[in-house]
């Protein structure tokens, strides 16, 4: 009998994973996700091209790009406007696949729709959230759930045969296999972001990450309408001396612009004003800098974790959703391999946990970004020539280090996707 599968989550990873797991030969798949409806939310995200590579296998990358930016080039700026280096991004890195910015809710609009296409429009139920659990004989979990529907609310239990945590950085799941583990633990940086609508003359065409050791910008194209404004996401950060408990992991608490629009007074970066894109912003929202520590376990029976409910790290490196979208592919692959979905589990986490908890330590040390806070220790006025401050090697370095780690660099993607053809699908 083809195994009941429930996910817990209807964002990037739990979409991802039900539309994996199908493509695998799992029909019975059931996404539960807390919220009433499945709206966009959020601001931008960057899709790397092994992320693109396993959404393209999928059958998804044509709805994609038809809301998306190509995105050609990176580039690194000291505070001062001095460039530190330019990258070539996607298809002109030489990656058989593009890069992708995008708005979060166009990514979850496309999951979403291919789910309930897929496996019907019953498969994904909103206004259930997960409130806990418990293990019984031979790993299975009892998954007790909380429901709405309209102004009834009701409790249920549920024992799937496997049960996959996808909701996020304050998961339930994690939460009942880790009950000790606390709040999501803040770096000391407030973060603040949004989505502005900029004229095409107006808008950047590139990518661009600046700043110095205490405040940095991030600020690129996402979407670009015919004859109409272009869609450009930025995210900003910088210290700050507290911040209430009761916001960590929530990213959707709204401020006005103008709370921290005068500490980025005069950047800008190559025609990039950085204040006029934060004038034309639609909203702009607050968050600390949170993430995880890294779990020496993420499966426990039959019962695991993918995307930021395993492995939630800094928003740095765009390896947040790209990496959530290579769990649900290798999970789906381990399962069609493994008819003992706790083998199959135990496979999924081998192959992703020991370079996940890799990744999340090289983000807490800032990752390729670090390149900014080299060249304003060196030089903190600015620099004439960045290759008298940071020599071209290492700034080679610094970037094929942090692709190595996150198995995005050139050779390893182009070799092409080991989540492929199932071997003993159901």
């Amino acid at each position: 009998m083809t195994p009941h599968i429930l996910i817990a989550g209807g964002g990037v990873a739990g979409l991802t994973a039900a539309l994996a797991l199908h493509a695998a030969g799992f029909r019975r798949v059931t996404v539960v996700e807390a919220t009433r409806e499945l709206r966009p939310a959020g601001a931008g995200l960057n899709l790397m091209p092994n992320a693109v590579r396993e959404l393209d296998a999928l059958g998804l990358l044509d709805d994609l790009e038809a809301g998306a930016v190509r995105t050609r080039e990176l580039r690194y700026y000291h505070r001062s406007g001095g460039l530190i280096s330019r990258e070539p991004r996607g298809l002109r890195a030489g990656y058989h696949w593009p890069q992708l910015s995008l708005h979060r809710g166009t990514l979850q609009r496309v999951l979403a729709d291919a789910v309930r296409d897929r496996l019907g429009p019953s498969a994904i139920v909103t206004g259930v959230r997960v409130t806990g659990l418990e293990q019984r004989p031979g790993g299975r979990p009892r998954v007790r759930l909380a429901h709405r529907e309209g102004a009834a609310g009701g409790r249920a239990s549920l024992e799937p045969d496997v049960l996959i945590g996808a909701d996020g950085i304050r998961s339930a799941v994690r939460a009942a296999l880790n009950p000790r583990e606390g709040e999501p633990p803040w770096n000391g940086t407030l973060v603040w972001r949004g989505v502005s609508r900029m004229p095409p003359g107006r808008a950047p065409a590139f990518m661009l990450v600046a700043g110095d050791d205490r405040q940095k910008a991030v600020v690129y194209p996402m979407a670009e309408p015919p004859g109409g404004d272009v869609l450009v996401n930025w995210a900003l950060a910088m210290p700050a001396d507290r911040i209430a408990d009761a916001v960590r992991g929530d990213w959707d608490r709204a401020v006005p612009v103008t709370d921290f629009l005068h500490h980025f007074d005069g950047w800008e970066f190559d025609g990039t004003d950085v204040p006029e894109v934060l004038r034309a912003a639609d909203a702009a929202f607050e968050y600390p800098m949170v993430d995880r520590d890294p779990l020496r376990r993420w499966s426990h029976g039959r019962t695991t974790l993918v995307g930021d409910a395993a492995h939630a790290m800094y928003p740095i490196g765009s390896n947040g959703a790209t990496q959530s979208i290579i769990d649900g592919r290798a999970l789906a692959h381990a399962m069609s391999r493994h008819p003992d979905p706790v083998d199959a589990l135990a496979a999924y986490e081998a192959d992703r946990r020991p370079a996940m908890t890799e990744l999340q330590r090289a983000n807490r040390r800032l990752g390729p970004e670090v390149v900014i806070n080299l060249a304003h220790r060196r030089a903190p006025g600015g620099f004439t020539h960045i290759d008298d401050v940071i020599p071209p090697r290492e700034r080679r370095e610094i970037a094929a280090r942090y692709a190595a780690t996150g198995a995005f660099d050139p050779e390893t993607v182009n070799a092409g996707s080991p989540y492929g053809v199932p071997v003993n699908a159901p």
